[in-house]
């Protein structure tokens, strides 16, 4: 298995051709350029890579793709889906691919199912993967699933599957939940998906963080992370609040069109929309404010 990622990690968005499939060419050059400019890995295929809005055949050539081109070693895809069977096919298929990870949401679709049943879906997932055995990374963000990794659930996930369940990364923004899973299960990598944690855990308390604006400000949070560069991790979070109260996967596209030059990134897969062109110039001046 894997060593356990680390550090800064970009839940890096995927370019979007016009006939609303991945644009492969233009996801792994922005893949390479973020891995060469101060992540240390990548979530691919996550929320703000809009996973759940691809069709199967979709997400599985871009995993396929993304194996062949870039270090296997610093990445972790989203596997999850509503379909138990679709979650199956996309996990193993990052564990034969040899992906670090396979980071999977739960069930998502119906509301107010027991703990019994999120634990029954995780469960088939790893018997069925068995064979190539991806490291599972849960995927907490009720906000959005409305179906939670309770603490009580995570405990058990990994009692039952030590050696497949290693990790979690959390999009709900509740340090006080992240700070009792990591200090619950000292071993199980929990990273938050805000990089104003970054200096928090620096102290070894989280394992780093997954952040949808490290597609934007990874140099800086890699200064914070590496070197406990609290000046770098202020300017990396004023960049954060750019979006705050704004649609996040849309914004983050604006600013990589912006900072890329690139108009094509800005494109969202639908049902997303791109931001008004007023709000992409204003955020244009915003993000060079900052990081000037």
């Amino acid at each position: 298995m894997t060593a356990p990622l680390r550090g800064v990690i970009a839940a890096v968005a995927t370019p979007i051709s016009v006939d609303h499939k991945p644009d492969t060419a233009r996801f792994l050059k922005l893949a390479q350029h973020l891995l060469d400019h101060g992540c240390d890995a990548l979530n691919v295929l996550g929320t703000t890579g809009e996973a759940t809005s691809f069709a199967l055949g979709d997400r599985l050539a871009l995993m396929s793709a993304a194996a062949g081109a870039l270090d296997r070693s610093r990445m972790m895809v989203g596997t999850g889906a509503a379909a138990l069977g679709d979650a199956i096919a996309l996990t193993r298929h990052a564990g034969e691919l040899g992906f670090a990870g396979a980071l999977v949401l739960p069930p998502f679709y119906y509301k107010g199912v027991s703990e019994d049943g999120v634990f029954d879906y995780v469960a088939a997932i790893v018997a069925a993967t068995a064979a190539d055995p991806a490291p599972i990374y849960l995927y907490h963000y009720p906000a959005l699933s409305g179906v939670p990794y309770t603490p009580e659930l995570v405990g058990r996930l990994i009692e039952a599957f030590p050696k497949r369940i290693v990790g979690l990364k959390d999009s709900s923004g509740d340090l006080a939940y992240e700070r009792l899973l990591a200090e619950r299960h000292k071993s199980f990598s929990v990273f938050p998906a805000n990089e104003a944690t970054l200096l928090e855990g620096r102290t070894g308390i989280f394992a780093g963080c997954i952040s949808a604006t490290c597609n934007l400000n990874a140099d800086l949070c890699s200064k914070a992370w590496r070197d406990g560069d609290a000046t770098a991790l202020s300017t990396a979070v004023a960049i954060r609040k750019l979006f705050d109260g704004k649609p996040l996967v849309a914004g983050v596209k604006a600013g990589l069109a912006h900072l890329h030059g690139d108009p094509a990134l800005a494109r969202p897969m639908p049902p997303l929309t791109a931001w008004a062109q007023a709000e992409a110039a204003d955020l244009a001046i915003r993000l060079d404010e900052a990081r000037n």
